[in-house]
């Protein structure tokens, strides 16, 4: 399992407008990773959207949000059309990066995991949180950056 201090695994992942993006390419920033294990799992659908409501204070910290589902673009796209989502929804269809961060094994358990992970600009974990609450995490992820 990943820990505090561990090289983040790379990833190459698409966004719902089929842009690729790599860990790699927010080099030099916070990136947080806020795992979707499907988007109309009970629990991620709404309360993710707390990440929406402080995107101006992540950037003021110099915070990249990433979310990450094993959804397709497509359903990615209205996923974000519908909550209003103005970040961009990763598309994992192949779990490869779920699994790397421990994020879940099967995307349509009831009880999949929602996992999150802070990295800092230096590509190491600060933070890696299994079972997150998904109301609370994106408020206590943000008091804690530096």
């Amino acid at each position: 399992m990943l820990k505090q201090g561990d090289v983040a695994p790379e990833f190459t992942v698409q966004d719902s407008e089929g842009k690729t993006h790599r860990l790699s390419d927010y080099r030099g920033k916070n990136v947080v990773l806020w795992f979707y294990p499907k988007a109309d799992t009970p629990g991620c659908t709404a309360e993710g959207c707390s990440f929406r409501d402080h995107k101006t204070q992540y950037e003021a910290k110099g915070t990249v949000i990433l979310g990450i589902s094993f959804d397709t673009p497509a359903e990615n796209q209205a996923f974000s059309q519908k909550f209003g989502f103005n970040f961009p929804l990763l598309c994992d269809v192949d779990r490869k990066v779920g699994l790397a961060y421990g994020a879940a094994d099967d995307a349509s358990a009831p009880n999949a995991r929602r996992v999150g992970v802070v990295i800092g600009p230096d590509g190491r974990i600060k933070e890696w949180h299994a079972k997150v609450d998904a109301r609370a995490f994106p408020q206590e992820a943000l008091s804690r950056l530096q």
